[in-house]
């Protein structure tokens, strides 16, 4: 049997709920869906003007072993050099800001390292073969072999190094970053420790959250609840495909017969239920809170 407090259906008893003393949103950071797309744009982008550098390397080696540069066409040889070096360093920019928008995890070393050196290890890969061929050739011109070897290297160590990241992103960092930006949230201070992949996601989740807190306040629970629920992704899925909306409780109607999970705020963003109820005064009526939180009022007695 699932534990209640992780995977639930049916109806829900908002007394065992535990009060909150303070709204949280220091969890672990989660990329949201438009950051996932826009990161998967780029890597496609980035995919593309890899292929396109490569693919000019190999004609490159082709012509070279035709002996199309044996005693001419120099300047064809360093233009092809110039093309893989502007779509290495194009891939290479547009896979850095893939990062940024959806980072790896320290934790995989391989994984992490892989992921954000990626662009180096292409432009490498789009060079040094075609490299080692002009500076192995024996019938090109040996000044035409130092002129176009030595563009050739340069422009390698050029992209390469445009390619490397030194300071790359992390999971990690952001959750740190979303605790600094947090808590000045909370605090009512500017956010001056937001970096621009986190300030958005953090501000929305404490302002869904001090709602949440708000609308779940009562006699036994004065400061409100960080618990929210929202439709489980579909077919065991981390995170759903589209954007759902998440509940107060879970004795609401839109959840009856559902697959429901509970959770913070945070929990409900990670799985992609990003859209806060618009319907809190009647979900506050469905779930008992508005009766607790607002006393009724003693009829005024009807004069005789």
């Amino acid at each position: 049997m699932i534990a209640e407090t992780e995977f639930l259906m049916g109806d829900l008893n908002m007394a065992d709920d535990k009060p909150t003393p303070e709204v949280d949103v220091t969890k672990d950071w989660h990329a949201t869906q438009g950051q996932q797309s826009s990161a998967k744009r780029l890597r496609i982008y980035a995919a593309l003007a890899w292929i396109v550098a490569i693919g000019t390397e190999i004609a490159g080696i082709v012509l070279l072993r035709q002996h199309k540069f044996d005693h001419g066409n120099l300047g064809l040889l360093i233009g092809l050099l110039v093309v893989i070096a502007v779509f290495a360093i194009a891939g290479s920019l547009m896979w850095k800001a893939a990062n940024k928008h959806d980072p790896a995890s320290k934790a995989d070393a391989a994984k992490f390292f892989f992921q954000n050196q990626l662009g180096a290890i292409i432009t490498v890969i789009a060079f040094l073969p075609l490299i080692v061929l002009i500076f192995m050739d024996k019938d090109m011109d040996p000044k035409n072999k130092k002129i176009a070897g030595g563009i050739g290297v340069a422009l390698a160590a050029v992209a390469t190094l445009i390619g490397v990241d030194f300071n790359p992103p992390s999971t990690e960092q952001y959750t740190q970053d979303m605790n600094k930006c947090a808590a000045e949230i909370k605090a009512s201070q500017p956010t001056t420790d937001c970096s621009p992949e986190v300030a958005e996601q953090a501000k929305a989740i404490a302002q869904d959250s001090a709602t949440v807190a708000d609308a779940t306040k009562s006699a036994a629970n004065p400061n409100g609840l960080d618990v929210v629920y929202w439709i489980a992704p579909e077919n065991g899925a981390k995170k759903s495909a589209t954007p759902h909306v998440f509940h107060i409780c879970q004795g609401v109607s839109p959840l009856r017969g559902k697959v429901v999970n509970k959770g913070s705020v945070t929990s409900a963003y990670s799985e992609n239920a990003t859209r806060i109820t618009k319907q809190i005064p009647m979900e506050q009526k469905q779930c008992g809170f508005a009766a607790a939180a607002t006393p009724e009022k003693t009829a005024a007695p009807v004069a005789g």
